[in-house]
């Protein structure tokens, strides 16, 4: 690994931590068991990547050296978010696994009962926090309905009127539930992975952007473009590059994890190896095979790149950490 990406990663996980670490009730907290299984998944492990693209968009919107205040607790809340994804994800209904970051998974611990109230927990926890985010009224707002669309079902409202979104990340385990022993389609498999996955570290990133253009406007500088030249646009444009950057990074990372599935052991990925191609899930490599898989994941970071040229050198640690994306083995 890049001694640079290491750096970025240890760095930003510490910051995450630390947030978690106070933002989660202590295991003492009565009552114990919900509280005790909430952290249990919670500091089981992870790489804390939405956190880390959170606050490394924040940074680069704003155009700061150092995380804008509020971007580790909003990073908080989204590593809150995946935790209780994976939770739900892993009990016997859905995935049935006994085994998560290398550790024993929720229900396997506490129970299933606990665990599920576990996920519901920190949820309600994390939108709790990002309602209490040093920042405009206006930019809670608008990043509480970003990321509460991105983890939704795909249908919301705009003002008045009701309007048909992508499905978001519970859209998406609903497809991936309802896609098991049937024959995948390159359709399918890349409307699944770009709602169950791609949704969440799309979110992570544009809601980071979000927080970024506060610490803009509360400096008395508008927007990005004041600080990063005049190529980069308005503020709407500047969340809109944000946005194709996630996306394209997103749907890389979980191609890169189906590979993953299939040539790496248990041990090394911290989760039951090949669960995907035992109950037939639909997968990149079971359409295009590993081979073209690998090479997808590449264009698309190559593509997650030029969403970015205009911020110039402030955009090298997301580009870096999409790299690693596509070249981590776990």
């Amino acid at each position: 690994m890049d001694p640079k990406v290491k750096t970025l990663l240890s760095s930003g996980a510490q910051l995450t931590d630390a947030a978690l670490e106070r933002l989660l009730p202590s295991p003492d907290t009565l009552p114990h068991s919900i509280h005790r299984a909430m952290r249990h998944s919670t500091f089981a492990g992870g790489k804390r990547l939405r956190p880390i693209l959170c606050m490394e968009a924040a940074k680069m919107v704003a155009g700061t050296h150092e995380i804008p205040a509020g971007a580790p607790d909003l990073g908080a809340a989204l590593e809150m978010l995946h935790t209780y994804s994976l939770i739900h994800d892993d009990l016997p209904a859905l995935d049935n696994d006994d085994l998560r970051r290398g550790q024993p998974t929720c229900h396997i611990v506490f129970g299933e009962a606990t665990a599920i109230l576990a996920g519901d927990a920190l949820q309600t926890l994390a939108f709790q926090t990002i309602a209490q985010l040093p920042a405009p009224p206006a930019t809670t707002v608008a990043i509480l309905r970003e990321i509460s669309l991105a983890i939704g079902t795909g249908v919301g409202r705009v003002g008045d009127l009701e309007t048909k979104l992508p499905p978001g990340m519970i859209g998406g385990q609903v497809m991936d539930i309802e896609s098991e022993r049937v024959a995948p389609t390159a359709e399918l498999v890349e409307a699944i992975h770009r709602a169950k996955t791609g949704a969440l570290i799309t979110t992570s990133i544009v809601s980071g952007g979000l927080l970024g253009l506060a610490y803009c406007d509360k400096r008395g500088l508008g927007s990005t473009s004041y600080i990063l030249g005049p190529e980069c646009g308005t503020n709407d444009v500047t969340i809109a590059r944000l946005r194709t950057f996630g996306e394209k990074a997103g749907l890389a990372f979980q191609i890169v994890d189906d590979v993953l599935d299939m040539t790496q052991s248990s041990e090394e990925l911290g989760k039951t190896a090949g669960k995907d191609t035992a109950s037939t899930k639909a997968t990149w490599p079971a359409v295009f095979g590993i081979e073209r898989s690998l090479k997808d994941a590449e264009e698309l970071i190559a593509d997650a790149f030029a969403a970015l040229e205009p911020f110039g050198p402030a955009a090298d640690p997301l580009k870096s950490l999409a790299q690693y994306l596509v070249e981590r083995k776990n």
